[in-house]
């Protein structure tokens, strides 16, 4: 299976870890695992939280702008791919 890319970073919010993405394809759900890829970047975790408007959500879908910590540094125009479920 293949990586299905699902977003661009457009903010990382470096005092608390959280990183905005534009979801622009199909959609993503608590527990799936993403991985973001960039020029600095390069790292997979899985999602434990993730809010829009400050807002816990479980799901969103394209179009949506939504708001997820992450484990490590991430830069605008990162790109994030949704990792297929085992």
């Amino acid at each position: 299976m293949v990586e299905e890319k699902i977003g661009i970073i457009e903010h990382f919010f470096t005092n608390v870890s959280v990183a905005a993405i534009k979801i622009t394809a199909g959609e993503l759900k608590i527990g799936d695992t993403i991985h973001v890829v960039g020029a600095h970047t390069d790292f997979k975790q899985k999602i434990d939280s993730m809010q829009i408007e400050r807002v816990p959500v479980e799901v969103v879908k394209a179009g949506d702008a939504v708001g997820i910590k992450v484990k490590d540094r991430v830069r605008e125009h990162d790109v994030v791919y949704k990792m297929p479920e085992e």
